[in-house]
């Protein structure tokens, strides 16, 4: 965006890695990223935006104004709900050289093209139509402009990512000083993720962010040098925080979580923190009874942690993710059946020891599973398949990715389950076209991903058309996924998509 004052060419708002750069600005806001969901999710925030074209010819051509080249014009007035007058021209529509159109002051009742540009009803409208990505840039338009994109609904459910280098100007004397985040409190961020940071690093946030101590529900430290003192300052300052999640932080204790966690945390993530093990697990069952979500992945936690949950906890806790738990084993299983008996999402991938009797004890124990992720779980075989088929008829997700011992027969037993709507096969290398006939009568079906599966061949893909109400369908890396197989897809399965 070029600045007319002094010609200097602002950075572009550019994706990095799925997530939205927000350029340095002027007055002080700082810079960031903003993710939002899934990873899938996050790319699309920076895919080019499909808004119809409603500049005018006046502004599509100045500089200084950062809009999307877009295509099929439309009436500003018919954006913003009322009729355009007879004879008005529809704005960002190039009219034929030879046609007059009256100018839109000499139309009685009309607004000027300037005055649309700026008409709050309008861009109210308009700007849902954008990107997160592109809301950023439009931001710095003009005043009005920002007032509307400025306004919380435009941001909810997004997440700004700010790593330590970001938090900080370099003064001329060499000094620091931080940021000013006020434009994150206008826009009512209510979480944020910090990348790379120390103690005085939050410490500098809590100060200098105004909703800190209240209006923040979430929190993400990840990579960061945080310590136990560190940790019980800001769960003590921040007193809202009910989310939170800790990765790749190893300069925190066990102590620390018993000295910080607060009974308000309904929803805590621990990932690659390498002093983590059982007793932080009793920390969490005696210091969160109002848990909901707990996501772990630790080395070093054992079946005896699986034991340490409350009744109460297992009477509120819905969902329980232990990825890459390298120790658990049934008997751990057995356990957690029975300290979490309300569980509706569970996932143990990566849980390599944990073989078809523990399915077994999920399948007879767990029947309000909705979601249920066996992937890289090398000892689940089809006898596995054959208890979740028998038992937990509310499943409606599963995922089997690197199964390797999963054969057409494990099929066969899934074909039975009326509500699975998402199965993922990814690199079962033993899935063979047979397999695939037996998916066939699966109507509920709408994900299927069979990405790396080697063995099925073009003639086996190509009866998926017959699963008319597939929304998706993933086959990366197979060998029998040719061009003309995708051609025919795109005939057959109009409304879904394939990714190859």
């Amino acid at each position: 965006m070029s600045n007319p004052r002094n010609g200097d060419t602002k950075p572009p708002c550019l994706p990095r890695n799925g997530l939205v750069k927000i350029p340095t600005q002027p007055n002080g806001l700082g810079s960031a990223s903003i993710t939002k969901g899934t990873p899938a999710v996050k790319n699309r925030l920076c895919q080019p935006s499909s808004v119809p074209a409603i500049l005018s010819p006046a502004l599509a051509h100045r500089s200084d104004l950062p809009i999307p080249s877009l295509a099929s014009p439309l009436s500003l007035a018919t954006l913003a709900g009322v009729s355009s007058p007879p004879g008005a021209s529809l704005v960002g529509l190039n009219t034929s050289e030879g046609s007059e159109q009256p100018s839109p002051e000499r139309l009685p009742g009309s607004l000027s093209e300037r005055q649309l540009a700026v008409d709050e009803k309008i861009l109210n409208r308009l700007f849902w139509y954008f990107s997160a990505c592109e809301k950023c840039v439009l931001a710095q338009v003009c005043k009005a402009w920002r007032r509307v994109l400025y306004q919380p609904k435009f941001w909810v459910g997004l997440t700004p990512v700010l790593h330590t280098k970001e938090l900080y100007n370099v003064l001329p004397g060499g000094e620091k000083e931080f940021v000013s985040l006020q434009g994150f409190a206008v826009r009512g961020f209510d979480g944020f993720c910090l990348v790379g940071v120390s103690d005085l690093d939050i410490c500098e946030f809590i100060d200098n962010y105004p909703l800190s101590k209240k209006g923040v529900k979430s929190m993400s430290l990840k990579r960061s040098t945080i310590t136990d003192a560190g940790l019980e300052v800001m769960l003590e300052q921040m007193q809202g925080v009910v989310r939170l999640e800790l990765s790749g932080c190893n300069d925190f204790t066990e102590a620390g979580l018993w000295s910080s966690l607060n009974a308000r945390i309904t929803a805590l993530s621990v990932s690659d923190c390498i002093n983590v093990a059982d007793d932080a697990i009793a920390a969490i069952s005696q210091l969160l009874p109002n848990l909901t979500e707990l996501n772990l992945q630790a080395y070093h936690v054992t079946d005896t942690a699986l034991a340490y949950f409350t009744a109460k906890q297992g009477y509120t806790t819905h969902t329980l993710r232990l990825n890459s738990c390298w120790e658990i084993t049934n008997h751990g299983v057995v356990n957690m059946v029975h300290s979490l008996p309300n569980l509706s999402v569970l996932s143990l991938s990566g849980c390599s020891k944990v073989t078809d009797d523990g399915v077994e004890l999920v399948a007879e124990n767990l029947r309000k599973l909705r979601s249920l992720d066996l992937s890289w779980c090398p000892r689940i075989t089809d006898m596995a398949l054959e208890y979740i088929a028998c038992d937990l008829h509310k499943l409606e997700e599963l995922v089997l990715d690197r199964c390797v011992r999963i054969t057409d027969t494990g099929l066969s037993y899934l074909s039975t389950m009326s509500s699975l709507r998402s199965l993922y096969l990814r690199w079962c290398c033993q899935v063979q076209d047979f397999g695939l006939k037996h998916l066939l009568s699966m109507g509920s079906l709408r994900l299927l991903s069979l990405a790396g599966c080697p063995l099925l061949t073009t003639t086996g893909l190509s009866g998926l058309v017959q699963l008319q109400d597939l929304e998706e369908l993933e086959l990366t890396n197979c060998p029998g996924a040719t061009p003309e197989l995708f051609k025919y897809f795109s005939q057959h399965l109009p409304c879904c998509m394939v990714i190859e």
